[in-house]
């Protein structure tokens, strides 16, 4: 399936804009607290949850305003989907792995060898919900569109890693548990934190690397600190823009109609869109500074990697079929949609 919306306009479409859109909050019949861990001048914040609030307040002729909570400033990363349950928040973006066994059938896009780029991912992600695969997994809150970034990789302070065995001994953030599997095979030490904490965390030696994508090390500065880059493709990250319930149920038909048409794949697109723009930025970067950058040849499909990547899934799959869950169908599907969304 050709990519449904073409670079060009979806540039016209979310153009940067200021880090706050409430300036007459007290003719808004509703004020929507919108939170998230991305901060204020990372491209996610300004280019989709900022365009997204616009878009939304225009359509409603300023009926909805929405109030920005970048930072973690009102939850927490691993509390953010709660909050959207709970309606400390009233709409969130947020990564489903920061809630440990919470998505697992979603997560399994997040595997290695399915996301080719942040455009693609997102449209795999997006059917995966409106196909029913994985919708189960969010009746406590009202989702609007889902997304994945880029392929992620390997960065590190030190060391360069060329093959699995270079990863022995080394500190490596990591951002799932299939990645915590992979390093844990070839005896390295998997770090589990939010993508926000890896910069202090380097800074002060607690950890060697990080994966990430390349937007990831823009975003968070990492390109600073981390100057060996090992580009592999290990996994993509899920993320999830979500509404409180009863939020949603309280706003009559018109404004309900409003947030479903900025719902779906034509956001989920948008935010692919501009997390593989930055992808090239934060590569960019890194090429301008003289890092050292290795591509290798294959991605996990090469025969050193293969191996160990190919556990790595096996294992994740066969442990949420002995839970009951129907991953192997779930990730079959996953892959035909990979193909469908290219």
């Amino acid at each position: 399936m050709k990519k449904m919306l073409k670079t060009a306009a979806l540039s016209a479409a979310i153009a940067a804009t200021a880090t706050s859109v409430t300036t007459a909050a007290q003719a808004a019949d509703f004020n929507l607290r919108f939170a998230s861990f991305f901060p204020p001048v990372a491209a996610p914040h300004k280019e989709v949850f900022i365009a997204w609030a616009e878009k939304v307040k225009a359509d409603s002729n300023g009926r909805i305003e929405v109030e920005m909570y970048p930072s973690s400033t009102l939850a927490k990363p691993p509390a953010l989907y709660d909050a959207a349950a709970n309606g400390i928040a009233d709409v969130v973006a947020t990564v489903q792995g920061y809630t440990a066994n919470r998505f697992p059938l979603t997560q399994i896009v997040e595997l290695p060898g399915i996301v080719t780029d942040a455009q693609q991912g997102s449209c795999v992600i997006q059917k995966m919900y409106d196909e029913g695969l994985t919708s189960g997994e969010y009746e406590e809150t009202h989702p609007l569109f889902m997304f994945t970034h880029g392929q992620g990789h390997i960065h590190t302070k030190e060391t360069l890693v060329k093959e699995p065995s270079d990863l022995a001994g080394l500190r490596i953030r990591r951002p799932t548990s299939v990645v915590a599997k992979i390093l844990e095979e070839v005896e390295a030490q998997p770090v589990g934190m939010p993508a926000p904490e890896s910069y202090q965390s380097m800074q002060r030696g607690v950890i060697d690397g990080v994966s990430l994508p390349w937007e990831g090390q823009k975003s968070f500065r990492l390109n600073e600190l981390a100057t060996k880059h090992t580009e592999i493709g290990l996994y993509s990250l899920s993320f999830v823009v979500t509404m409180n319930k009863r939020t949603y149920d309280s706003m009559p038909a018109d404004l309900q109609k409003v947030i479903d048409d900025n719902s779906g794949m034509l956001w989920a697109n948008k935010a692919g869109m501009v997390f593989d723009a930055q992808d090239g930025e934060g590569r960019k970067d890194a090429v301008a500074a003289g890092h050292e950058i290795l591509t290798i040849e294959g991605g996990v499909e090469n025969e050193a990697w293969k191996p160990v990547v190919a556990a790595a899934t096996e294992n994740y799959l066969q442990e949420l079929e002995d839970k009951g869950l129907p991953a192997r169908d779930v990730y079959a599907r996953t892959l035909e949609l990979a193909k469908l969304c290219q």
